[in-house]
């Protein structure tokens, strides 16, 4: 559900309502999925009257996407070496 709420805030920001509107879970779960988005840097808030207007925060997107190149990047220099290896051996 996170990604999707993700997906969504990439299209423009929005306030908890419009989420919930969009999504099969009750404004309550969409506000503790965004809760735990915040917290990990991915999203920001700010208020706009009585509601709040989330939207991503770049610099944790970007972060996230450094995290996921080295993640990836190790990944296939093992499969890579495994590869070799095996290639060697026959």
């Amino acid at each position: 559900m996170r990604r999707t709420i993700v997906e969504r805030l990439a299209e423009r920001p929005q306030a908890v309502g419009e989420l919930a509107r969009e999504l099969p879970i009750s404004r309550p779960a969409v506000s503790q999925h965004l809760k735990v988005l915040k917290d990990a840097g991915l999203v920001l808030d700010r208020a706009v009257g009585t509601r709040r207007i989330y939207q991503l925060n770049p610099d944790g997107m970007g972060a996230l996407r450094a995290q996921l190149d080295r993640f990836w990047s190790r990944a296939l220099a093992t499969y890579q070496q495994v590869v070799e290896e095996d290639s060697e051996k026959s």
